[in-house]
């Protein structure tokens, strides 16, 4: 399992870290950039890396929680690493994204909600087909 999530979390890292720079390059593409945002760049891979490559491997494969406390869980540091990520990224969107934060509350428990259902409906009947097919 150890192996498994530092793999994800190098692959997420790296894929994250050239999504970003690929975004600075696009928007920001004629100005210079520091040593010290790339700092951040790396900062906001490392989230990115953490949450997706670690944190919803853990916590969907691996973890045997109460679907309640996966979704609470998964919601509640998704939209934290997204805000601290938005705070690397740009402080001035941090501040407009703030005032909106209870609205991102309740969509991101909907949507970690629906997920969850989703993939446990989806997972449950690839399971069945397998047992069904080792019992023909």
């Amino acid at each position: 399992m150890i192996i498994q999530l530092r793999q994800s979390f190098f692959q997420v890292f790296t894929v994250s870290l050239l999504w970003v720079v690929l975004l600075l390059s696009v928007f920001y593409g004629g100005e210079k950039v520091g040593i010290g945002y790339l700092w951040n760049v790396t900062g906001i891979a490392g989230i990115c890396a953490l949450l997706f490559g670690v944190m919803y491997n853990a916590l969907w494969n691996h973890f045997t929680l109460k679907p309640i406390w996966n979704i609470l869980i998964s919601s509640v540091l998704s939209l934290g690493g997204a805000m601290l990520g938005t705070a690397l990224f740009s402080t001035e969107m941090y501040h407009l994204l703030l005032p909106w934060l209870p609205g991102m509350i309740v969509v991101s428990l909907v949507l970690h909600t629906l997920a969850f259902y989703v993939y446990a409906r989806i997972d449950s009947r690839q399971k069945a087909q397998e047992l069904n097919a080792k019992l023909k």
